[in-house]
């Protein structure tokens, strides 16, 4: 059956005529140069996927003049915040300002009045809502064969835009759901060498359907902390932070095996045996860059008992609030050391402050060693705070299971929203003594002060077996093996923002917020999943050292860049929305 494409060509005809750039072997095409595939093409794609080409809009387009409908408006309003909604929407994506795209001012938000027209932004034209293998490799060789620009989305959630693209063509993943465990786990082509017990999993399971099928199995892995989040896509490929990383190292460090189609569209396996340069990539790679991955084995472990030790204060005092996290910060890398990893949360205010820590001690029957770290803090926090101000509590998990439980309750996070975002690791040499922490304190509360409403969030996710994993020959950015700390703060703006006004905010985390961190330690990064999207000189932040091997894997795995994203390997040849070179 063929697709309606002609009422989306004649949207669309007006804005892609302002993109400028004239056709030229140099540009993708856009759809309205001649060289843009006709609608035969797009048919006969359509048919070679089984019917599952759609054309697609922005989901808030049905609150918009002249497609407005007012049953789906509202559907559309109650869902706009829930993540597992606006994964599986071709048309969304979880941080609501990457679907719109201010150069041509095309916004689409689903709060602005009815009469505003709701232009496509970076939202694909078209997208292949695959549920099998095949379908993805016809997706690819179509769009390496008609020159048009690719867009792989797993669930939407990438702080970066990566899984966007303006004119593209969408490869939607969200269906593909295997789950199967195997208790001993042998790697294509590794003559039965074993690998223990593993999981491998489609490219659309996330990570809380990932957790339950774990959970039945009294097992856990080195996965997030978000339902959002798609355990094979770009979360495992750009490294995959965890709250079990301090015991069992960072999620690509326990990936055994990808399939992943590439960019001339064959399906290969990539491990330790075949295709070990494509493993290596796909190991801290970066997501979007290598190929689309269609599932992924890692490996399994039983699940620990844990420790968790719970603080939140209250300030008034804003020189006490800042001395107290300088305190915190002076004592992490021994709580680190220790075994614990969690999350904490900053959030500074001219009227009450606030500090929330969640630690975890994986692996810790009993809560002796993790009580030798904290009751120092705990007892400070009590000497400096009001009673009524301390909450501390403090128990004892059988599994695992039961933290996650707390971390991802319900069936959805709260998403959609605007938020730019910045992002530095912090190393535990840098903490270990007082004039770091100091400097870190001062940098966090100067980001306070030009960014008022920023909160900022603290992961304490390395250390322990991510700092022993140094040698593993993985494409992690080595600094993630020195750091202590992932901080991430940023801004957001409401939809009726002017341009001027969001370009401000942006320029903001590139210019102002990201510097009074990065300026800390010049040689550690960021982390590439969760950081500022425009981050300068993105190849030594997000790789370090692996940077030159991961070009040459790129030119050799993909030499005409069918897959480009944002600040990704190899995009430096590319204009910031991947449509046209730049030499």
């Amino acid at each position: 059956m063929a697709i309606q494409l002609r009422p989306l060509i004649a949207i669309l005809l007006f804005g892609a005529a302002l993109t400028a750039a004239a056709p030229s072997p140099k540009c993708r095409c856009g759809p309205a140069e001649p060289c843009w595939p006709p609608e035969p093409a797009w048919n006969a794609l359509n048919a070679s996927i089984d019917g599952n080409l759609v054309a697609v809009r922005p989901f808030a387009s049905v609150c918009h003049d002249p497609t407005y409908d007012l049953d789906a408006c509202q559907i559309a309003k109650r869902m706009s915040n829930e993540s597992l909604w606006l994964s599986a929407n071709p048309g969304a994506v979880q941080s609501a300002n990457w679907a719109s795209l201010p150069q041509r001012n095309e916004t689409c938000y689903i709060d602005t009045h009815k009469s505003l027209p709701c232009g496509q932004g970076r939202i694909s034209l078209y997208s292949a809502v695959v549920r099998k293998t095949e379908q993805i490799q016809a997706a690819v060789r179509f769009a390496k064969k008609h020159n048009v620009r690719l867009a792989i989305k797993n669930t939407g959630h990438c702080f970066l835009g990566r899984s966007v693209a303006p004119d593209s063509l969408q490869i939607l993943t969200h269906h593909l759901k295997e789950i199967a465990f195997v208790d001993d786990f042998r790697p294509t082509g590794s003559l039965n060498k074993s690998c223990g017990s593993a999981v491998t999993i489609g490219a659309g399971v996330q990570l809380k359907e990932l957790y339950t099928a774990l959970g039945k199995k009294n097992l856990t892995a080195v996965i997030g902390a978000s339902h959002t989040v798609g355990a094979a896509g770009g979360y495992i490929q750009g490294g995959g932070h965890s709250p079990l990383g301090t015991w069992k190292g960072m999620a690509a460090d326990n990936a055994l095996e990808f399939e992943v189609v590439t960019a001339k569209g064959d399906l290969v396996t990539a491990n330790s045996f075949q295709n070990p340069d494509l493993f290596f990539a796909l190991r801290g790679g970066g997501g979007g860059s290598w190929g689309v991955v269609t599932r992924v084995t890692i490996r399994t472990f039983p699940d620990p008992p844990t420790a968790i030790q719970s603080l939140t204060i209250s300030s008034v005092n804003s020189t006490a609030f800042w001395a107290f996290i300088e305190a915190f910060h002076v004592g992490l890398p021994s709580i680190n050391d220790a075994g614990g990893s969690g999350y904490y949360f900053i959030t500074p205010s001219l009227n009450v402050s606030t500090l929330s820590i969640a630690l975890f001690f994986a692996g810790h029957q009993n809560g002796t060693i993790m009580a030798s770290v904290l009751d120092p803090l705990i007892n400070l926090a009590n000497e400096t705070f009001s009673p009524s101000s301390v909450v501390a509590l403090r128990f004892q998990a059988p599994g695992f299971r039961h933290v996650i439980d707390q971390l991802l309750p319900g069936d959805s996070d709260t998403t959609g929203n605007i938020v730019r975002i910045g992002s530095r690791l912090v190393s535990h040499k840098f903490l270990s003594s007082r004039p770091g922490a100091a400097k870190l304190t001062s940098a966090l509360q100067n980001i306070s002060t030009h960014f008022p409403s920023a909160a900022m969030t603290g992961h304490v996710v390395s250390g322990g077996q991510v700092a022993r994993n140094s040698n593993l020959g993985v494409a992690v950015n080595p600094a993630w093996r020195r750091t202590v700390t992932h901080l991430v703060s940023g801004v957001s703006w409401p939809a009726t923002a002017a341009v001027e006004e969001q370009r401000e905010k942006e320029r903001g985390v590139t210019e102002v917020m990201v510097p009074m961190l990065a300026g800390l330690e010049p040689d550690m990064g960021a982390y590439l999943n969760e950081a500022d999207a425009y981050e300068r000189d993105f190849q030594k932040s997000f790789w370090g050292g692996n940077y030159g091997r991961l070009r040459e894997i790129k030119r050799r795995w993909d030499p005409e860049s069918v897959f480009i994203v944002r600040a990704g390997v190899g995009s430096e040849e590319w204009d910031a929305e991947g449509r046209c070179r730049l030499w």
